[in-house]
């Protein structure tokens, strides 16, 4: 079967959305999912509060999310190129719909920790269908619109959820129930949209076989795929500093305890990075992931100057740039590996992509929790940036010699 065929939309008989609506509708719920994962971010400070627990379980809290995610784009990565997109995108959304029930719900820390697992679990299992659904939907003198919603509906997710959370912890008594209901219709909705919405691939065997732990890169994207990873390591630290360690940076730091300061300052880097991976769409990938990397590594020299010196401004400034890098990075990254992989590999070479960031967005950020106590703060976060640093430069270095 053509690579062209098993990208048609398949009706099967059945009334389903138009293709517009269908494609519309996988970007938002898409984008839901990150929104809900970034939603609890100015919230763990809050809990802190009310709960009394240890800094290093705010960490945790944060870093769990992550956990879920890998052990599901592991299990069931490649799942839907198997068993088709619907069946996944559908299961999945109903996981993320109990897991926003669960932080309504949540009587303490240890069910916050139990609902970012879950929730993880749900983002992990969608995140692949989903950025291949939006290539196979995207209208056909658009294809490359897909590619691109794939890129910033994550980043620009992460930073709208924390957003409009931290004004609500801002603004209301009762954040964590509007936030987390509010959520729950729309992951309602977004599950409706999946079972409304065509099969965008045809069945294929090797279904079962495909649960069995591992990631697939076919041999064309390898190269890419190789070159890309530490530049994935880098912008995803750098957001999982602002994401994760961002609220107690203002706190302990900048003694700021806004809630809705708390949820602008983790906005800024995933809000410009989905803004630079649209507006760079239509650049060379690899041009765009090189330069991004460079942008990641003055961000965050920007922003371990302006936490050395105490300038909040000098904060948000290397946000903004670094914000710009990782947009740029994981967009082009993704631009470059897509075409690269046949129809029926797509869904486990965007899982292998998403692991790598996903262990690199939770495992340092989990690290750093830990080494606050015995370090201070302001070390584990200088250090920290130092690492980010690092990576990027292997990262360009990498980049180099594939262009070469």
């Amino acid at each position: 079967m053509s690579t062209a065929t098993l990208e048609r939309p398949i009706a099967a008989g059945r009334r389903t959305l138009s293709p517009g609506v269908a494609f519309a509708g996988a970007a938002l719920a898409f984008a839901s999912l990150y929104l809900a994962a970034g939603a609890p971010t100015p919230l763990l400070v809050l809990f802190q509060r009310e709960w009394g627990f240890a800094p290093r379980v705010l960490t945790v809290a944060f870093a769990a999310y992550a956990f879920g995610l890998l052990a599901s784009l592991v299990l069931v990565g490649s799942l839907s190129d198997h068993i088709g997109r619907r069946p996944v995108l559908i299961g999945a959304l109903a996981v993320e719909l109990a897991a926003m029930l669960m932080f309504v719900f949540a009587p303490g820390i240890g069910w916050v920790i139990a609902a970012r697992i879950v929730q993880g679990v749900a983002t992990g299992a969608a995140s692949s269908a989903f950025t291949a659904a939006l290539v196979e939907l995207a209208p056909p003198a658009h294809k490359r619109l897909g590619g691109i919603l794939g890129a910033a509906a994550p980043a620009g997710g992460l930073g709208l959820g924390a957003l409009l959370t931290g004004a609500a912890v801002q603004f209301t008594h009762e954040a964590n129930l509007i936030v987390f209901t509010s959520l729950a219709v729309v992951m309602a909705l977004g599950t409706l949209t999946a079972v409304l919405s065509a099969e965008t691939v045809t069945r294929a065997p090797g279904g079962l076989a495909a649960l069995r732990p591992r990631v697939s890169v076919p041999r064309a994207a390898r190269a890419d795929f190789l070159a890309h990873a530490p530049a994935h390591l880098a912008s995803w630290m750098l957001a999982g500093l602002f994401m994760g360690l961002s609220p107690i940076i203002l706190r302990d730091v900048f003694h700021h305890s806004s809630g809705l300061l708390n949820g602008a300052t983790a906005f800024v880097p995933p809000a410009t990075a989905a803004t630079a991976a649209y507006l760079l769409s239509r650049y060379p990938a690899r041009g765009v992931v090189r330069y991004g990397t460079l942008g990641v590594l003055i961000g965050t020299a920007v922003v371990l100057l302006g936490i050395g010196t105490g300038t909040l401004p000098l904060l948000w400034v290397g946000g903004l740039i670094g914000g710009a890098g990782f947009g740029a990075t994981f967009s082009g990254a993704l631009r470059a590996v897509g075409p690269l992989a046949e129809a029926h590999q797509r869904a486990g070479l965007f899982a292998a992509v998403f692991l790598v960031a996903y262990l690199s967005f939770g495992v340092p950020a989990i690290v750093a929790g830990q080494l606050v106590a015995p370090l201070g703060l302001l070390s584990t976060v200088m250090w920290y940036g130092a690492a980010i640093i690092l990576a990027a430069l292997a990262a360009l270095a990498a980049q180099l010699r594939l262009a070469r």
